[in-house]
C-alpha cells in the first residue's frame, strides 16, 4: 500500500562534501506528490546549490527553499562573485527558473496529508541578540567570541551589501517578513520554515554557547504564536531533534557535515515528515 503524499523537511545538506552529495543523489520521495522543505545551507558555492536544487526539484512535486548563511557567502574561488542582497536575489532568480519556491514568492498551501496549512519559507538573519549573559552589548559579545576563538565564518564571507551591517539587513528582513506573514490567510495554520531557530532555547545545547549570537534574533521569539504555527522547521545548529516551545513543535532537520552525521549512524536520515494537523491536535490536547 503506497503512502499518501507527505510534507518532508531537511536542511544543511552541504553538498560540497562528497558524502553529503552522495546522500542527496539518493534522496527520493516516497510518493510522487511529496513536497520537500529545504531550510537552508544547501552548499557554499552557487553551482553546488544549483546542482542540488535541480536534482531535488526534478524528483519532488514541489521544493520550498529558505536560505541559510552558507548560500549567502561569497567564498574565494566561486565564479559567482555577487555579495549580499545581490547574491540573494540571484539565488531567488535561479530558484524561479527551477520552479523552487522562495521567501519572495506567494506562500503555497499544503493540501496533502496533515493539511491544509500555509507553508511560509522565511529569510530572517541574526542580529547578535542571542548573547551570553555576561555580555551586555554586541561589541562585548563579539569580543568574547574572538578571544575564545569561537567565530562564525560569516564574519569573513557573509557580506550585507548594500546594508551597513548584517544586523541592519536582519532588521529589514524582519519588517518585510512580518508584513508578508500578516497578509496570509488567517483561517489556516502555518508551517514556518527558517534556517535559524525562531527562539533562543534550542541554542542552549550548543557546545560553544558563544556561537549562539550567530543563530537568530530575539525579535522572532513570538512568531510561532503570532503567526499560528502548527510546526516550525529550522536547521543551522546541526543538532537534529524535536522540541516544544509554548506547545508548538519545533523540528531541527539538519543533515550536517559527514563527521557529525557519521557519529549518529552509518546511514543518515534527517528527512522529517511534517504533519501540521497532528501537531495542532496535540497542542490543543495539551492546552486543553
Amino acid at each position: 500500500m503506497s503512502l499518501p503524499p507527505r510534507l518532508r523537511a531537511v536542511s544543511d545538506l552541504h553538498v560540497g562534501h562528497p558524502l553529503n552529495r552522495a546522500f542527496v543523489q539518493e534522496l527520493r520521495p516516497d510518493n510522487d506528490g511529496d513536497w520537500l522543505l529545504v531550510a537552508g545551507d544547501v552548499a557554499d558555492r552557487f553551482a553546488d546549490i544549483e546542482w542540488a536544487l535541480v536534482l531535488l526539484s526534478s524528483r519532488f512535486a514541489r521544493v520550498v527553499w529558505a536560505p541559510g548563511n552558507h548560500e549567502l557567502w561569497t567564498p574565494p574561488g566561486d565564479p559567482v562573485t555577487l555579495r549580499g542582497e545581490e547574491r540573494y536575489r540571484e539565488l531567488v532568480r535561479m530558484c524561479r527558473r527551477l520552479g523552487v519556491l522562495t521567501p519572495e514568492d506567494p506562500y503555497p498551501v499544503w493540501d496533502g496529508d496533515g493539511g491544509p496549512a500555509t507553508i511560509a519559507p522565511l529569510f530572517v538573519l541574526y542580529d547578535y541578540t542571542f548573547r551570553v549573559p555576561q555580555a551586555r552589548t554586541q561589541q562585548e559579545s563579539l569580543a568574547l567570541a574572538y578571544a575564545a576563538g569561537v567565530v562564525c565564518t560569516d564574519e569573513m564571507l557573509l557580506h550585507p551589501d548594500p546594508h551597513p551591517s548584517r544586523e541592519a539587513w536582519c532588521a529589514a528582513r524582519i519588517v518585510e517578513t512580518e508584513r508578508r506573514l500578516a497578509e496570509r490567510d488567517p483561517a489556516l495554520p502555518t508551517v514556518l520554515v527558517n534556517h535559524y531557530p525562531l527562539v533562543r532555547e534550542p541554542t542552549d545545547v550548543l557546545r560553544y554557547p558563544l556561537f549562539a549570537q550567530w543563530c537568530g534574533t530575539v525579535r522572532t521569539s513570538d512568531w510561532h504564536l503570532r503567526f499560528d504555527a502548527a510546526t516550525v522547521v529550522y536547521g543551522h545548529l546541526h543538532i537534529p531533534r524535536t522540541t516544544f516551545h509554548d506547545g508548538v513543535r519545533f523540528e531541527e532537520v539538519s543533515l550536517g557535515y559527514p563527521r557529525e552525521w557519521q557519529r549518529r549512524g552509518p546511514v543518515p536520515d534527517p528527512v522529517r515528515t511534517i504533519h501540521p494537523a497532528d501537531d495542532l491536535r496535540r497542542r490543543s490536547s495539551v492546552s486543553g
